[in-house]
């Protein structure tokens, strides 16, 4: 029988599932552990490095080290000290293949399957020999264990605090924290963020050169200057919200192309019609791809 049943690897700052052994048992217990697992995930952060969730015949094991979070579905029979000490051998495989800067830039669900593998093989060395080669490296897990007991995690207290309910996750809830992230940049996008900085810069050039006429003109041109510098403003902020998401986004956009068209409609005398469109050409199109521009949908696991 089957002692270690399931393991997962996530990354402890936002609950990113890395990595996850592939299990053939689909008793109801074991699903749901699995499931109590991805509502875990969601907290790790409000946790010390080690914990245990008790159940009537599957346990939850967790281990956190520099991030990332390694946790363990195993079978009550199984030693508190076998457990852990699967964990560790986990977290050193997984540090030897992944470092902190791929883990760190990781942006998708379970980028790291291919560790299945490794975790199979630990899984198999566990289940088969009925503990690690080393009996030291189990001793010294017993003793941390009774100098430093895990905690014991309250599985109520961590479902209320995630907005869920009977162990089963709120996906609402879920996607509103985890899956709104905005569809990467696409090349008419890179164009539109080129373009902006270009025209940023000829308002900004015209702008300062403008400054040092008004100067020795008794500020005859000051509203010139004014017209020149807030068009610049808005070219750099039409740039940061085509980039990032910014609530009332429809709006923001809206005043923004409306300030550049005032702005250089009121500049007429010093663009020509040509330079006038241009200006106006690109604040629009900019405009129109930040409006279409949608939140992709990340789904929070791959079936594993």
């Amino acid at each position: 029988m089957s002692l270690i049943l399931f393991a997962f690897v996530v990354r402890v700052r936002d609950g990113l599932p890395l990595s996850a052994s592939t299990d053939f048992e689909h008793n109801k217990e074991l699903q749901e552990r699995k499931q109590q697992l991805r509502t875990i995930s969601k907290s790790l952060a409000r946790f010390p490095d080690r914990g245990t969730i008790k159940g009537q015949k599957l346990n939850i094991y967790v281990v956190s080290s520099e991030g990332v979070s390694y946790m363990s579905v195993c079978h009550s029979s199984l030693p508190a000290a076998k457990a852990f000490c699967f964990l560790e051998d986990l977290r050193w495989e997984f540090t030897a293949c992944f470092t902190n800067t791929v883990i760190s830039l990781a942006a998708r669900p379970y980028p790291f399957l291919e560790f299945d593998s490794t975790i199979q093989k630990l899984k198999q060395q566990y289940n088969q020999s009925g503990g690690p080669a080393l009996e030291v490296t189990l001793a010294e897990v017993q003793e941390d264990l009774r100098i430093r007991p895990p905690q014991v995690i309250n599985l109520d207290e961590v479902e209320l605090s995630n907005g869920t309910a009977n162990g089963h996750i709120d996906q609402t809830a879920a996607s509103a924290g985890i899956n709104q992230r905005l569809e990467p940049v696409t090349a008419p996008g890179i164009l539109s963020l080129v373009l902006n900085i270009m025209c940023a810069s000829l308002n900004v050039i015209r702008g300062v050169h403008l400054v040092e006429n008004t100067f020795q003109d008794d500020y005859e041109g000051i509203w010139n200057v004014v017209a020149f510098f807030l068009a610049f403003i808005c070219c750099a902020f039409q740039c940061h919200l085509y980039l990032f998401h910014s609530s009332l986004k429809k709006l923001k956009s809206f005043v923004l192309l409306s300030i550049i068209v005032l702005c250089n409609l009121y500049l007429l005398g010093m663009r020509n019609i040509w330079q006038l469109l241009f200006h106006i050409s690109v604040a629009s199109f900019s405009t129109s791809l930040t409006l279409t521009r949608r939140f992709q949908q990340r789904t929070n696991d791959c079936g594993v």
